[in-house]
């Protein structure tokens, strides 16, 4: 009984420290469970983090793997476009040297036209209005009769007569035959060959009584006439002249002469 007594409160403590003991284990153990669940998240976390991280990698590495030829297409593109930028470089200086060659091959087409035109030009059929008529001539038919009308101009009567009767000779249809004409009688006059005058100055004014100049005519025959001591022959051509050409300068001259006739 009293061993009874002494271990009493032996017990009665280890109740007590067994009592207290319980919560404590209790703590503990509900420590290591949360322990275990924050690994174990831990762990869900990195093992998701990894398999993001090698999905993220593979498709790092198949983005990679595609763009690849994109790489090699751009490149190539890139290569072209620089092949096409100096082709086009290329052809632009092309066309520069040609636009150039075609402005010096124009240039030089303009002044071959031009110094074309200028040895032609003297040769080419000029246009000529003479005693009221209008005709075309060549340039050397033109320098001609004018050569040959300054010989008569000049008084020189025996080189014009001899100029304008190789004018007729050559220019057989040539407009300025009737001006040649007329002209040669007034040199046969002033060379005092009076019956070659004569004779042209007929066939002037047979050939021409329309003619401007053919009451000049017909007066000059009937001075050729009076120099020849053909009075009657003289005061047949200046009544002609009279009657044919009344108003005219060379009719008013004839009445003078004829007045003057005996």
């Amino acid at each position: 009984m009293r061993f009874s007594r002494l271990l009493r409160p032996t017990l009665l403590a280890l109740a007590a420290g067994a009592a207290f003991m319980q919560p404590a284990q209790a703590g503990l153990f509900e420590d290591d469970e949360a322990r275990k669940a924050i690994l174990e998240l831990r762990t869900k976390i990195q093992a998701n983090e990894d398999a993001a991280k090698q999905r993220a990698e593979q498709l790092s590495a198949l983005v990679q793997e595609q763009l690849q030829p994109l790489r090699r297409s751009m490149l190539d593109l890139n290569s072209q476009l620089d092949a096409l930028r100096a082709e086009v470089a290329t052809l632009r200086g092309a066309n520069e040297r040609l636009a150039r060659d075609l402005a010096d091959t124009q240039r030089k087409l303009t002044d071959q036209s031009q110094s074309v035109d200028a040895r032609l030009k003297p040769l080419e059929p000029q246009k000529v209005n003479l005693d009221g008529r209008e005709f075309q001539v060549s340039p050397e038919e033109r320098g001609q009769y004018d050569a040959a009308i300054g010989l008569v101009r000049r008084g020189d009567f025996v080189e014009a007569v001899s100029a304008l009767n190789a004018f007729l000779k050559r220019y057989t249809a040539s407009g300025y035959t009737d001006s040649v004409r007329f002209w040669l009688g007034n040199a046969q006059y002033g060379k005092r060959d009076y019956k070659d005058a004569i004779a042209t100055f007929r066939a002037f004014i047979a050939g021409n009584p329309d003619h401007p100049r053919a009451a000049e005519a017909l007066l000059a025959l009937a001075n050729c006439q009076i120099e020849l001591k053909e009075v009657k022959a003289a005061r047949r051509s200046l009544e002609d002249l009279i009657k044919a050409y009344p108003g005219t300068e060379a009719a008013q001259a004839g009445k003078e002469r004829l007045a003057t006739l005996k």
